[in-house]
């Protein structure tokens, strides 16, 4: 049996054949989606389709990356988070929660989302940015630098 520690001590694990990145034997991946060498799939997570997880990213807890979706560069997908279609979480990103990331939408990054927030459209949510609660962020609306969307706030741009 091969393990791999994913930072809570080893687990049954391996190296996905398309990109080499490590994949707990828990989570799905499928043959058509990339891990790259240094990402990581763990716990429940399920990465499907034509989906890529490359730099150091992690998809983990029970986290599903769908589509032709992209996690790259630092950034961390864990709860139970759908990032789905062309969207793409970047940089040190942290999407948890019940959050959701479709469409071509981008978090890239510092940015935090979280709670059963949801980033859609041609959005883009950058810098230092908070995006919480039941906030939505779709069609072409960007939200940057230091700002906080909370609650049940809704921000859309042209859609």
């Amino acid at each position: 049996m091969t393990t791999f520690d994913f930072g809570n001590g080893p687990v049954s694990a391996h190296q996905h054949p398309n990109g080499g990145g490590w994949v707990a034997d828990t989570a799905t991946v499928s043959e058509s989606a990339y891990v790259g060498p240094n990402a990581r799939v763990s716990d429940y997570a399920r990465v499907s389709d034509y989906a890529r997880v490359t730099g150091y990213a992690m998809v983990t807890r029970y986290a599903v990356v769908t589509g032709n979706a992209r996690v790259s560069d630092n950034a961390v997908v864990s709860g139970y988070v759908r990032v789905s279609d062309n969207a793409m979480v970047t940089g040190d990103a942290w999407v948890s929660g019940d959050a959701k990331v479709s469409g071509r939408a981008v978090v890239t990054g510092n940015v935090r989302v979280s709670g059963d927030a949801w980033v859609s459209g041609d959005a883009k949510v950058s810098g230092d940015a908070w995006v919480s609660g039941y906030a939505v962020v779709s069609g072409d609306a960007v939200v940057s630098g230091n700002a906080m969307v909370t609650g049940d706030a809704v921000v859309t741009g042209n859609e």
